[in-house]
């Protein structure tokens, strides 16, 4: 039986494109391990699918100034030799890393015990995780064309992002009995992110009374950002937060606003939603966001609006251009190379498991 050890975390971003390779592997035979932090989201996440789950130390390498600059380095160290005598113990054919500072240490001592990796980039260009890992490992895969030109030749890989696919089985008639809308009118989904968006949810809710004019529209606008005062409005329906029931809301709306997370526009691409994306501005981010919702647009698969560009009509009009060239869009994504992800990518890992 070949073993794979997968890792990744520090946000939900870093693990759930490894949770979308679980099924293709297990079908496939592997004896799947995940290395993580002790305590990051990725060990709530993993350990819900049975998939033997081993704690490192874990730090951070922060362009800021922080007193746990000086401590961090040593944490990595401990992680690295933990890492370390985990792959000696495991003795793993083959390693998938989706990136986050965890991941650093184990690609590292994949690469000293010889065992071949392959990581995964999601955003335009490399994070400092990832740029720490690229050296040691044998495959590089990546979301977007133009990040070909940031990577190694002979290590890059385009393959897009691993996407869950139940959510390509959604039900629109399920959708409609839970969020008690009618099928007579076109519905915007809303997705502001895990943590909601202040910007986008504000944005949207002052051009209601005009938006619900021609559409309905389903609002995930985050904990704790819900608005009471609109509980009972007519073809509105608003949720903090979804989890089963996304599936048939991707499959009831007929357009999207969202953020630009690469897994989320990846699961756009993937379910060929039009999407008009409004990326974290680059005073809240290091700006890849932008950079990724801007390849979007140049492939044709969204319309986008920079939060500083946001008011009432200059939305309006956005939706209404997406709306009305929806058909467009959606040819655009279906012709796109990045939509057979999970096949690709377990194709490089069959690959290196066998070297």
């Amino acid at each position: 039986m070949k073993r794979i050890i997968l890792t990744g975390g520090g946000t939900a971003g870093h693990v759930t494109p490894n949770i979308a390779l679980l099924p293709r592997l297990k079908e496939l035979g592997y004896d799947i391990h995940y290395i993580g932090s002790y305590t990051g989201i990725e060990k709530e996440l993993i350990e819900q699918f049975g998939i033997p789950y081993h704690g490192i130390s874990s730090g951070k390498l922060r362009r800021y100034f922080s007193v746990q600059n000086f401590t961090d380095p040593f944490r990595v160290l401990k992680g690295f030799g933990e890492a370390n005598k985990l792959i000696k113990s495991l003795k793993p054919d083959v390693i998938f890393s989706k990136g986050g500072f965890v991941s650093v240490p184990v690609v590292m001592a994949g690469k000293k015990c010889h065992v071949p990796t392959i990581i995964h980039e999601s955003d335009m260009t490399p994070g400092l995780a990832n740029k720490l890992s690229i050296p040691s490992a044998t495959k590089v895969c990546c979301n977007f064309p133009e990040t070909l030109e940031h990577l190694p030749k002979e290590k890059a890989v385009l393959t897009g992002s691993p996407i869950r696919q139940e959510l390509l089985s959604g039900s629109k008639e399920a959708a409609l009995a839970f969020c008690g809308l009618t099928p007579d009118k076109p519905v915007i989904l809303i997705v502001g992110g895990s943590l909601g968006s202040v910007a986008v949810n504000n944005a949207v809710r002052a051009i209601l009374p005009e938006l619900l004019k021609e559409f309905q529209v389903i609002h995930l606008c985050g904990k704790g950002k819900t608005d009471e005062s609109l509980k009972n409005l007519k073809g509105y329906v608003q949720f903090e937060y979804i989890k089963q029931e996304l599936k048939d809301l991707f499959a009831l709306c007929d357009i999207v606003i969202s953020r630009a997370g690469a897994n989320a526009i990846c699961e756009l691409l993937a379910l060929h939603k039009p999407n008009l994306l409004i990326p974290l501005s680059a005073n809240a981010s290091r700006g890849d966001q932008i950079l990724n919702a801007r390849s979007f647009e140049r492939q044709g698969f969204s319309v986008v609006l920079e939060e500083e560009e946001l008011n009432n009509q200059v939305l309006l009009d956005a939706i209404h251009k997406l709306y009305d060239k929806r058909d467009a869009y959606i040819s655009a994504m279906k012709q796109s190379s990045q939509q057979d992800s999970i096949n690709t990518i377990v194709g490089l890992i069959e690959n290196a498991a066998k070297s």
